[in-house]
């Protein structure tokens, strides 16, 4: 049996796929990049935002379209489990539906399927599961690692507690085995992902554990040169992993710290930490601490009942930070969150002029941020070959490499180019000689 699996949303879906694709190897399933060769075709989709969900809703509807009548279409992951059997009524030609929180049992409903039988499976999985697989990202020497799933956040907006269930830990020795499994793949970066990585530990009663848990893997792995830290709740950063990303060169300079708003009313309304104060005070001791740290953070414009004035509150909080990353969305209604029945809808003509202004605003600061890296010579980890065009059409392309440093996450943000054709999947000495908006371009040392 041939399978075809798409992962669609974001890294945390892409290690399930990842997993689940593991599971159909060792059952003797062949992958296949051909949708045409597959007789299993698997859509692992992503229900977080309307956008997401269109995006799932064309990949099946296509795939359903064209698949032939011996072939089998399964969709699953977030947006399957949030919908459940009500996905077939949106979807002809669904053969079946595998919900994020059960993708482990993924061999045996398969078998079900091919049998000619229809199923659905969503819920959670019995507490006596447990599946073992390594977390292994089929990118350049990058991995995803995954150290817990769901989340108990309150976040107003947030559907991701409806979908994934509340936060589940995992155990520091099998996050530090499959560290050591990678490592042992030539591994150059692993990064560690999780609804929020620094709740990490506190469904078990352990109020700070996430510092415990990198000095483990820097123990465990000393080969890797990255470990990258993404999805950081605000209020659960302590003094104590600032001081433990400090101190460990492996630990990147980097932190993806999503607040959402600079607002204290929008953010009660949201349920988020609405003291920006406090928030003030975190990005002065990181930057203390490490004062050549990239920030990443993410906000929503259009919120339910934001006014023009905490609009504008945000963008003197994004003028006065600086952040080296943003990323901005506008809200999406989400059924079943508290926000969902909120008053004071703002229309999308102003939130898409709110959107524009904010990611404007953040241009010109990364370009800013982006300049200042100019004459630096950073590691840089190769991940791709290009060509350079000349405007001069009689002169041939030059071969270009593609990679990122350490101030960069993989998909989400920016490039370094570098002069120089170099083969993927080592890491490099680069000087930066040239700033764009989001990517630099550099010569190799």
């Amino acid at each position: 049996m041939r399978y075809y699996l798409i992962s669609l949303g974001c890294p945390k879906n892409t290690v399930d796929a990842q997993d689940m694709a593991m599971l159909l190897d060792q059952a003797g399933y062949i992958p296949t990049d051909d949708p045409d060769q597959a007789d299993l075709l698997l859509v692992n989709t992503c229900g977080f935002i309307e956008a997401a969900r269109d995006e799932s809703r064309q990949v099946l509807q296509e795939l359903a379209r064209r698949k032939r009548p011996t072939q089998r279409l399964i969709a699953t992951g977030c947006w399957a489990q949030r919908e459940g059997s009500g996905l077939n009524e949106q979807i002809d030609g669904l053969d079946g539906i595998l919900g994020t929180r059960r993708w482990a049992e993924v061999v045996p409903f398969l078998r079900q399927i091919e049998r000619g039988q229809r199923a659905t499976l969503i819920g959670s999985s019995p507490p006596e599961l447990r599946v073992r697989v390594p977390r292994v990202a089929r990118q350049q020497r990058s991995a995803y690692l995954k150290i817990a799933d769901g989340c108990s956040a309150p976040c107003a907006f947030c559907a991701i507690p409806l979908i994934k269930g509340p936060l589940r830990s995992r155990p520091v020795a099998e996050i530090v085995q499959d560290a050591r499994w990678l490592a042992g793949q030539g591994t150059q970066e692993i990064i560690l992902i999780a609804q929020d990585t620094t709740a990490y530990g506190q469904d078990r009663g352990e109020k700070d554990a996430l510092p415990d848990l990198l000095e483990a893997l820097v123990a465990a792995v000393p080969q890797v040169p990255w470990i990258r830290l993404m999805y950081a709740y605000p209020r659960h950063v302590s003094m104590r992993l600032i001081e433990t990303m400090a101190h460990h060169p492996q630990i990147c300079h980097y932190l993806d710290l999503p607040l959402q708003h600079a607002h204290p009313d929008t953010l009660k309304r949201m349920r988020r930490p609405a003291d920006v104060d406090r928030v003030r005070r975190l990005i002065d001791d990181l930057r203390q601490a490490m004062p050549d740290i990239a920030l990443r953070t993410s906000f929503i414009v259009g919120y339910p009942g934001e006014t023009e004035r905490e609009f504008r509150a945000l963008e003197r909080f994004v003028r006065e930070i600086r952040f080296d990353k943003v990323g901005v969305f506008a809200y999406s209604p989400e059924v079943g969150t508290p926000a969902f029945d909120l008053p004071d809808r703002v229309p999308e003509v102003e939130m898409n002029e709110r959107y524009d202004r904010l990611m404007r605003l953040q241009q010109s600061i990364s370009l800013e941020k982006n300049r200042a890296q100019i004459g630096r010579v950073l590691d840089v980890l190769v991940e791709g070959r290009g060509e350079a065009e000349s405007e001069d059409a009689s002169v041939s392309p030059m071969p270009i490499s593609i990679g990122r440093s350490y101030r960069d996450a993989p998909e989400i943000d920016g490039l370094v180019f570098i002069e120089q054709d170099l083969e993927p999947g080592q890491m490099v000495r680069v000087e930066i000689v040239e700033a764009m908006e989001y990517d630099l371009l550099g010569v190799r040392k």
